[in-house]
């Protein structure tokens, strides 16, 4: 899903990122800004926390810019009900895209079954709405075996896409991780790179390695090293 040559302008940059802020200290303004960026720059979507969707719904009224939220976040260890619940509730307030993370504990047990319900769970209201699902594996806390079961599991569980990290593990999205992923999910499903992303250079890398999206809050800084975008950034 999506494409996985390089992409080099700073349009193309742009239309690859989830343009991100999930800082607990962010701010009612802090997210219109947000979306005034991402309506400004056509990033692919903005990706917040659950309490702050509506706000954007509203704010990109009339867009093309895709509200994304996080469920389970950033430690995937709320009870499968309690994931699902969440994402009625953000889906109900218009979020489009969910970036849920996976029961990590049941995966290092190899309880790959609770791992796909728990997931599946989610990805069931999200059909139900029209919206979609990316799984986010942590790759920081999984060894290469790990990594690939999540995969499986996460296409199984009928995820969209599959996603490298939170950006509050141990690491962020790594080449090999994005090479190891698309290897395991080919082309049906996308990969989100995700942490650590702040340079255009570092940005290329992880779409020629085969990523499809990029989960970033150093957006515009990526933007003005690609082409000279200006803006004031917002730290997460």
């Amino acid at each position: 899903m999506g494409s996985t040559a390089q992409r080099g302008g700073a349009a193309e940059l742009a239309a690859a990122i989830d343009h991100t802020l999930l800082a607990a200290t962010a701010t009612a303004a802090d997210v219109e800004r947000l979306c005034d960026e991402a309506r400004a720059h056509g990033f692919a979507s903005v990706c917040v926390n659950g309490v702050h969707v509506a706000r954007c719904r509203a704010r990109l009224a009339g867009s093309a810019v895709r509200v994304g939220c996080v469920v389970g976040f950033p430690l995937g260890a709320d009870a499968p009900g309690a994931k699902r619940r969440a994402a009625e509730i953000a889906l109900a307030d218009g979020a489009e895209e969910l970036d849920v993370v996976l029961q990590l504990g049941a995966l290092r047990a190899g309880d790959d079954v609770l791992v796909e319900r728990d997931l599946a769970g989610v990805v069931t209201a999200a059909r139900a709405a029209g919206g979609l699902v990316k799984a986010i594996l942590e790759t920081g806390l999984l060894d290469v075996e790990e990594m690939r079961r999540a995969c499986r599991i996460a296409e199984a569980g009928g995820a969209s896409f599959v996603k490298t990290s939170t950006g509050f593990g141990p690491r962020g999205a790594t080449r090999e991780d994005v090479l190891l992923l698309r290897q395991c999910v080919g082309l049906r499903l996308g990969v989100k790179a995700s942490g650590g992303i702040r340079s255009a250079a570092f940005a290329r890398e992880l779409l020629a390695a085969g990523a499809s999206r990029l989960g970033t809050s150093a957006s515009l800084a990526i933007l003005r090293e690609a082409g000279g975008l200006g803006g004031p950034e917002i730290a997460c």
